[in-house]
């Protein structure tokens, strides 16, 4: 039986850390009749937070998939809902969930409004062109206020946002909502967890406030449909709450409005006008763009799938789970229909793959199909050789869908196994952890036995510790956590010669290559058209034979492995440009071995030529502190080598914007606790990297 597109919205929660995602998540859940219990974050029982991890913790890790149920004007819908993480560490698991979404709803907390966290997902929904509805939740909370808040979304995102419902009162006194397009008051019956909802009228002491939300709204909304705008001039009343309805969708769809919507999740209170909002506004899997990609037979050649079971199928993994019946790889479906036991093709590494299962996910739970459409979200079982962010498609009618950007990591340790039985089991859990999570790496170091993993923050590898430990049996003990410094060059350095020669009796060993280099940035890069990988673009400027076309990438090769073992600390060396400009080679010797190791001598000694500096890992950071405590905040910071950007206040608290090194901030939510007596927050996110002060560096390297 054939879905209809047309009632499926494909949609993510998400926010900065603690401003309510999971459980609005859970909410949604009991309304739709998936759940028939409310779980509670902060008691460990929230279906979506179903790892032993996020329940001792009472976060987020992992995005989890559901579909649910939902009838809205007597007709059936299905919701596809991926919770997503708020935590920093974790900003690939919203990445990769906004990578196959159609909209999002965006999650505020009602007295902090706009976070440094919500800031970096509002900019990840934008890179993917994502939809979004905003809620602002936590309207029971001490101190909530829902006009900063609103206001916090346009100065702080440069948002459009729209009220669509503006709460009855505040902190102790919310008792429900006003629609402002029905102008009627709902209240949401806490004896039944808010499943009845009374409609009354607007309470008399609201009514002059309401009107004027009203008025910004319709006046909001004519300005999105060029049909209103006569109408809104010659009178604003005769504008249906049906036409103001349609304004909305086609803003919110061109993303040029964010409709907002307020209640409390912990209270029960706004949720299923909430998702009524969700398919009034947010697009169906066919109003969205066709998704682009690439022919693999020629990566020059765009091309695109409509949203339709007719068209050839395509589809993009986006995430890895490693499961007790094989690995679960969930897949968004952008074209045509995936039938359980057919084959399919992963056209980045020309892989054929036996789809074995289908299932549609109810977060821990699952329901098999024979099949899955275009617009689906399932998840596959049968899949091998197939990673977060790969293609699938149909074996006749290969594409490659644009991949997803992944951030390199910021932070490393050192881990080794217990005994021979846990070295063996540890190569396994590495691999399955990388295909889980492309934020994190893993590297053996034959110099010194050591195996290095590397992720985006002290709370990640803690997390991959304990997965190691606890859920993969593997017995390790692990060093402490360390930055992961990068080396680049500070000057220039021409034509310097790498020559590889070895004479052992019979045939030698000959290569001859001389290279320059300099300092570039990827922008640079951009703007000269070069291959900028991992941070080094190599030019081939070799005229006249002097080296043959057949060694030439030998040479790269062995220029590009030089830079990521690195010069003086074995970190890798990023942002050079290398020009091949010479080279000689000999007839019988020569050899790719040999012109490699040439490469590779060249790049180093050129490297030393032209100075190396190191650079650090650079946070932003975000701290709210009682404004008493701000000397002692600034001090703190500046004594670790902070530098405040700004400083605002927001009611009685001190919101601190600041660039810290990486090095600096080991154990800081600690040391900030006690010295706020525990009121201050803060959250940390990657900016940039730096270079490094010279008698620092010193310190690095003598320790390394």
């Amino acid at each position: 039986m054939s879905i209809d597109l047309s009632r499926v919205r494909n949609i993510g929660i998400c926010a900065h850390i603690d401003a309510g995602k999971t459980t609005v998540t859970e909410r949604i859940l009991y309304y739709t009749g998936m759940n028939y219990k409310m779980g509670e974050v902060h008691e460990g029982t929230a279906t979506m937070d179903f790892l032993e991890e996020e329940q001792e913790r009472g976060i987020t890790i992992q995005s989890a998939a559901t579909t649910c149920p939902w009838t809205y004007k007597d007709e059936e819908y299905k919701v596809n809902l991926i919770d997503t993480p708020g935590h920093v560490d974790f900003t690939i698991e919203v990445e990769r969930s906004l990578r196959v979404l159609d909209g999002a709803v965006a999650v505020f907390d009602g007295k902090e409004g706009v976070e440094a966290q919500s800031e970096t997902v509002w900019r990840q929904a934008d890179r993917y062109a994502v939809p979004r509805l905003c809620f602002i939740n936590k309207m029971d909370k001490m101190g909530a206020n829902f006009e900063f808040s609103f206001n916090s979304i346009r100065e702080r995102l440069g948002a459009n946002p729209i009220a669509v419902q503006i709460p009855i009162g505040a902190a102790d006194t919310l008792e429900g909502i006003i629609d402002l397009l029905a102008m009627k008051a709902y209240y949401f019956d806490a004896s039944e967890l808010g499943a009845r909802i009374e409609e009354r009228e607007i309470p008399d002491d609201m009514k002059e406030e309401a009107e004027m939300w009203h008025h910004v709204l319709v006046e909001k909304a004519s300005e999105l449909d060029d049909a209103l705008v006569e109408k809104y001039i010659e009178d604003e009343h005769s504008i249906t709450p049906d036409e103001i309805r349609a304004a909305l969708r086609k803003g919110t769809i061109a993303e040029e409005c964010n409709p907002v919507f307020c209640g409390s999740a912990l209270k029960n209170i706004g949720i299923q006008r909430l998702l009524n909002g969700v398919i009034d506004y947010l697009p169906t899997p066919t109003e969205v763009p066709e998704v682009k990609g690439t022919d693999p037979r020629d990566p020059d050649q765009e091309m695109s799938r409509p949203n339709s079971n007719d068209a050839p199928f395509s589809g993009l993994v986006f995430k890895v789970v490693n499961d007790t019946h094989g690995d679960l790889t969930y897949v968004r479906i952008y074209s045509g229909i995936l039938k359980k036991g057919s084959r399919i093709l992963n056209p980045g590494n020309n892989k054929k793959e036996n789809v074995s299962r289908i299932f549609e996910m109810h977060a821990k739970d699952r329901e098999a199909l024979d099949q899955a459409e275009a617009g689906m979200i399932v998840a596959v079982i049968g899949i091998k050789n197939s990673w977060t962010g790969d293609t699938v498609c149909s074996t006749d009618d290969p594409i490659i869908l644009e991949r997803m950007e992944f951030p390199e990591p910021v932070i490393s340790m050192s881990i080794e196994p217990n005994t021979a039985e846990d070295k063996k089991k540890l190569g396994e859990a590495l691999t399955t952890i990388r295909r889980e999570d492309p934020s994190f790496r893993s590297l053996y170091n034959d110099e010194t036995g050591e195996t290095i993993i590397s992720g985006m923050g002290e709370l990640h590898l803690e997390i991959i510790k304990n997965k190691l430990v606890r859920d993969m049996k593997v017995g390790v003990n692990v060093g402490r956590p360390r930055v992961s410094y990068r080396e680049t060059i500070t000057g220039e350095a021409k034509e310097v010669r790498g020559l590889f020669k070895k004479q052992t009796g019979g045939r030698g060993q000959f290569g001859d290559a001389i290279i320059s280099i300099s300092p570039i940035t990827q922008e640079e890069a951009e703007a000269q058209e070069l291959k900028f990988k991992e941070g080094i673009a190599v030019v081939d400027n070799i005229s006249g034979g002097s080296i043959p076309r057949e060694y030439i990438p030998s040479v790269e090769s062995g220029i590009r492995s030089a830079a990521s073992s690195g010069v003086i600390g074995g970190y890798p060396v990023i942002n050079v440009k290398a020009e091949m400009v010479d080279g000689s080679y000999h007839d019988v010797d020569s050899s790719q071995v040999a012109f490699e190791q040439a490469g590779a001598l060249a790049f180093r000694e050129a490297c030393t030529r032209a100075g190396l500096a190191l650079l650090e890992p650079i946070m932003k950071l975000q701290i709210v502190t009682p404004d008493e405590f701000f000397g002692n905040v600034s001090g703190d910071l500046s004594s670790r080598r902070g530098h405040i950007v700004d400083s605002e206040m927001r009611g009685n608290a001190r919101v601190i914007n600041c660039e810290v090194p990486l090095s600096e901030m080991f154990g800081y939510t600690t040391t900030l606790r006690s010295m706020t007596q525990g009121r201050a927050t803060s959250s940390m996110e990657p900016s940039e990297y730096r270079i490094m002060p010279e008698r620092l560096k010193d310190e690095v390297l003598a320790q390394g």
